[in-house]
């Protein structure tokens, strides 16, 4: 049976079809589909985990006692789970291990544009990359079997394009796999310093075998067609590249791009006549080819940014570029915006209304940085706010009674726990806000540790965000109403003029979440409405300025009252409450 497939879905049915027991996961566009997916089939246990780091340990657990397992996460998650996987590079497996990574040319949804190809590298573990989606359930597959094999875990890497386009995908039986047997084996998994010295050369003397399966595996392929041009991509990269010239030129298609073959390379670069690498971001087979002595054209006509795509290489090669279709220079510009009732809204506009300094983190709450708030003022990586804060406070003692930082409710699970201990056990004059909207928003509602439901959204233990805080060492604790403008104010002043550190936790669920009761739309009286535009202050995608007065989109308007709140004339008004 054959089944159209994105590339995330085509990579939970191969590990379906591999046998696969565990999948544990953070959620992280453009990998979380991954885990959803493979959430459907009652013989995966699957499981979101605090943060990568925790994914990547429940695997290597259910790995050493003999299971096929894997973790999936997008690119600046694998720099969390990188301290197992380097170790893991280590011990090996007992069972076949799988570490996803989705990385995202051009940053679609990312604060950064990092190549994970360099951690398969640095950790001297095997990378498969799919061009396509039968590829990417295919591969999965072969990846468990060198996973087994050569005893190690494997990189398999996703980008955006690939994880969210549909091709044809031919399903096949799941292999059911035994878990293995576990024998204790000190030698093999403790790595203190005496059995890790030990294990070194073993990872040595796997990547010579590797190179070596690299140069017969069909997970690389040559397609010769014209001779004069000879092109070396992987991934992505390949589609376009097929698109463009067809059977034109010649094209060394890898799979298994780490470690990366010599022979091979060799072999089909003495078969042209102009060698090309084409590769997205870094110039990492490039940069293989030039230690080989083999020459060839790459990054001096391929920029190290961004994604490409066909008119990429059109415009590389000299080609004329197909025209497309372009927007008219009057259309405005829509950016991303906080959607109509966000929770988070109100309480940004009492941090930037009284020109309060506020560190930001990972989540769709980053978003209060853009037009017309402009209430944040950086943000770095999952967690960084809260740490941050501490040591921005404790460099200048005189700006800690008008500083926050706003984290999110999983994100703070992630990893705002151990900043938070910090800002405790260091006495830092600091308040954290927890923007707590009973969900992950960003990821597209996924649940986690203070939501009460597992992935399958049955009933699970729920982290109480208050005690855990004060648990932490946090005295002051206390929960606001981001609709309650006021109550936002007072809170976030009081807790700036008090000399402790604290923590407010804003709580009301994401307003897209099914389970919430919107209240009626409000509407403006353009009687009242003196066209002062204080509510727009608020960037509230319902309202608008329509002939000089406010105007309140019926379709969009859930009836959170904030803008009623900041109307000096009253000229909000509801109806049917």
């Amino acid at each position: 049976m054959k089944k159209l497939m994105l590339g995330n879905e085509a990579i939970a049915r191969g590990l379906y079809e591999a046998g696969v027991t565990v999948v544990s996961s953070y959620p992280g566009t453009p990998s979380t589909e991954i885990t959803e997916f493979a959430a459907k089939y009652d013989d995966i246990y699957c499981e979101w985990a605090p943060n990568e780091k925790v994914a990547c340990e429940v695997a290597f657990g259910a790995s050493l006692r003999g299971a096929r397992t894997a973790c999936a996460m997008k690119h600046v998650g694998l720099n969390v789970a990188a301290d197992p996987l380097f170790t893991l590079s280590y011990t090996g497996v007992n069972g076949g291990l799988v570490v996803i990574v989705a990385d995202d040319p051009a940053m679609h949804s990312s604060q950064n544009e990092q190549d994970s190809r360099h951690y398969a590298i640095a950790s001297k573990v095997p990378m498969l990359e799919p061009a396509d989606s039968m590829e990417a359930k295919e591969f999965i597959k072969e990846a468990y079997k060198i996973s087994e094999e050569y005893d190690t875990p494997v990189l398999f890497r996703m980008c955006t394009r690939i994880a969210h386009s549909q091709s044809t995908v031919e399903l096949c039986d799941r292999e059911e796999k035994e878990v293995a047997p576990y024998t204790k084996n000190a030698q093999k998994y403790i790595m203190a310093p005496a059995n890790a010295v030990r294990r070194h050369p073993f990872v040595e003397e796997r990547t010579k075998k590797l190179s070596t399966l690299g140069e017969t595996s069909p997970l690389n392929r040559v397609e010769m067609g014209g001779t004069d041009i000879g092109i070396i991509c992987a991934g992505t990269c390949y589609q376009y590249v097929k698109e463009v010239f067809g059977d034109s030129v010649s094209v060394l298609k890898l799979g298994l791009i780490n470690p990366l073959p010599v022979d091979l390379i060799k072999n089909f670069a003495s078969k042209v006549n102009k060698l090309y690498v084409i590769e997205e971001l870094d110039g990492i087979i490039e940069g293989h080819l030039n230690s080989i002595g083999v020459p060839c054209i790459g990054k001096s006509m391929f920029p190290p940014i961004g994604e490409f795509n066909q008119n990429t290489i059109r415009r590389a090669f000299g080609m004329d570029v197909q025209a497309g279709v372009t927007a008219s220079s009057e259309v405005p510009v829509r950016p991303p915006v906080m959607c109509p009732g966000c929770p988070h809204r109100g309480l940004f506009y009492a941090i930037a209304k009284h020109k309060i300094t506020c560190l930001g983190d990972i989540g769709c709450y980053t978003l209060g940085s853009a037009a017309p708030l402009f209430a944040l003022d950086s943000t770095l990586c999952m967690g960084a706010s809260v740490s941050g804060i501490h040591g921005f406070n404790k460099a200048a003692a005189d700006m800690s009674d008008k500083t926050v930082c706003v984290i999110g409710d999983s994100t703070f699970m992630h990893s705002g726990m151990t900043g938070l201990v910090n800002i405790a056990y260091n006495n830092s004059n600091s308040t954290v806000i927890i923007l707590d909207n009973s969900i992950t928003g960003m990821t597209g509602h996924q649940q986690n540790p203070t939501t009460g439901y597992n992935i399958k959204g049955d009933p699970a233990a729920a982290v109480n965000l208050e005690e855990l805080c004060k648990s932490l060492g946090i005295q002051r604790v206390r929960v606001v109403d981001p609709y309650n403008i006021k109550e936002c104010e007072d809170a976030i002043l009081e807790e700036l003029a008090a000399e402790a550190p604290s923590v407010i936790i804003s709580r009301r669920p994401c307003a897209l979440l099914k389970y919430v009761k919107h209240q009626s739309p409000v509407k403006v009286n353009p009687d009242k409405c003196v066209g002062c535009k204080a509510c727009m202050k608020i960037g509230c995608p319902a309202i608008s300025m329509k002939d000089g007065k406010a105007f309140v989109d019926f379709t969009q308007c859930v009836g959170c009252d904030v803008c009623t709140q900041m109307c000096h004339v009253n000229a909000f008004e509801t109806e049917g409450r």
